[in-house]
């Protein structure tokens, strides 16, 4: 009986060990640029590498945004997922979520909201060991409530 509680303290520590190995950090930088608009976005992630193929995480995500008469700014986290079909080409679907304060300046005023955002990220990049480039197009783009410039944003990701 001791015996099997010693195997079974000895098997877990070995399991939290390797789960730990195979999480990576790190995120993602954005940029958007557009007729007098510009977004900047910085997402720190967390992946477990699940193996050399897939790849599920978390992150926490920062933006900020201004197109002409109005400023955004914005937080809120995603759940990622990572699907490498050969070594230099990473597939990606991300599921975002974020509170938006938005600041509208307008002529004898200026006009503010607070809501919340949902996006749906399906990318494509070329990777190199531990950076990839590419580009993402959000299928739940809203032109009105959205913070990015437009559907269709570059991004580089790195992991460590």
């Amino acid at each position: 009986m001791t015996a099997l509680c010693c195997f079974g303290f000895a098997q877990t520590t070995l399991s939290n060990q390797n789960f730990w190995k195979n999480v990576r950090f790190g995120g993602n930088i954005g940029l958007g640029f557009g007729n007098d608009s510009f977004n900047a976005s910085v997402s720190p992630n967390a992946i477990y590498q699940a193996n050399e193929y897939v790849g599920l995480g978390a992150g926490l995500n920062f933006n900020y945004a201004k197109f002409r008469n109005a400023k955004f700014a914005a937080y809120g986290g995603s759940l990622i997922s990572l699907i490498n079909p050969i070594r230099a080409l990473q597939l990606s679907a991300e599921l975002e979520q974020l509170r938006v304060e938005r600041i509208l300046e307008l002529d004898g005023g200026n006009v503010e909201e607070n809501y919340w955002s949902p996006a749906l990220f399906l990318g494509i990049g070329y990777g190199n060991k531990n950076v990839t480039v590419g580009i993402r197009y959000d299928v739940l783009y809203n032109d009105e409530k959205s913070i990015y410039a437009d559907a269709l944003m570059p991004f580089v990701r790195v992991y460590f």
